[in-house]
């Protein structure tokens, strides 16, 4: 594969779409209080309060770890707060608190901006099309890693 062919192979344009997406939504994020991967555990605490991280990790696609580092920093930042399990105390559950019920209107905003900006110049029906081959990339990748 020659230099040139290279920059534009596949993978090598969707690297740099990914990163182009990262550096965008930072950008965008930062003037929220929040930094890349909480909207992903806003977004499910919205749509179901009170998992436990263990919950929240399966959901995300991401180590427990991973989640308990960014839950506390989201705790620290008034976003969410963790309670203890009336059921089972050695369980701790997570909340959203007042700025993670707050800020919800403004994530929203922000990724249909990022989307219309990534979109810009795109046509419905290309859009369309578009939507089909990513839900065709990762329904691809999800097969290989559950074979795995």
């Amino acid at each position: 594969m020659t230099e040139s062919s290279e920059a534009t192979s596949l993978h090598s344009l969707f690297v740099q779409m990914c990163r182009l997406k990262h550096a965008r939504i930072h950008t965008l994020l930062e003037g929220l209080g929040l930094y890349r991967g909480q909207p992903s555990v806003l977004q499910a605490l919205w749509e179901q309060e009170g998992l436990m991280h263990t919950d929240l990790a399966r959901r995300l696609q991401v180590q427990p770890a991973t989640i308990t580092k960014m839950l506390q920093r989201m705790e620290k930042a008034g976003f969410v707060e963790r309670r203890p399990d009336p059921n089972d105390q050695r369980v701790s559950r997570v909340y959203l608190a007042a700025a993670g019920h707050a800020v919800r209107a403004d994530v929203q905003h922000v990724w249909r901006q990022l989307e219309k900006e990534a979109f810009a110049g795109f046509a419905p029906e290309e859009q369309i099309l578009v939507r089909r081959f990513f839900l065709r990339i990762c329904d691809n990748l999800k097969r290989v890693a559950a074979s795995e």
